[in-house]
């Protein structure tokens, strides 16, 4: 398998870091079940953090756009951190820039979650 995950929590986000390719196989599996496990444990706001993610093909893509569907269904939030430039034209090709929340720093994707909590309430 060429895709590690660690989960870490900041200020109340699930933040996954991602190390690899996400690709079809067991990777897209692993981080399915991983994003599977973090809605179980009824987290809420979880944040992707691909800055090692040098490569994603279409089952990759279609495990982001699925774990986007998975999270909106359970109202949790998620959201993308670092793209390498190489996924982040990607995603832009894709059109997935258009569906997710893509940030470049951390803290301030962590506070965005704040930030839209307190709007809907």
């Amino acid at each position: 398998m060429n895709l590690n995950l660690n989960v870490r929590s900041v200020d109340g986000v699930s933040v996954v870091d991602l190390s690899g390719r996400l690709v079809l196989g067991e990777e897209s599996n692993a981080l399915r079940l991983a994003l599977k496990d973090l809605l179980e444990k009824n987290e809420k706001k979880i944040l992707f953090n691909l800055a090692d993610v040098r490569y994603i093909d279409s089952s990759g893509l279609g495990t982001l756009v699925s774990g986007l569907a998975s999270a909106n269904n359970a109202n949790a939030q998620l959201k993308l951190l670092n793209l390498d430039p190489r996924v982040h034209d990607v995603i832009r090709t894709t059109h997935l820039h258009l569906v997710f929340a893509v940030f470049d720093d951390e803290a301030t994707a962590i506070r965005s979650f704040a930030s839209q909590a307190s709007a809907a309430g």
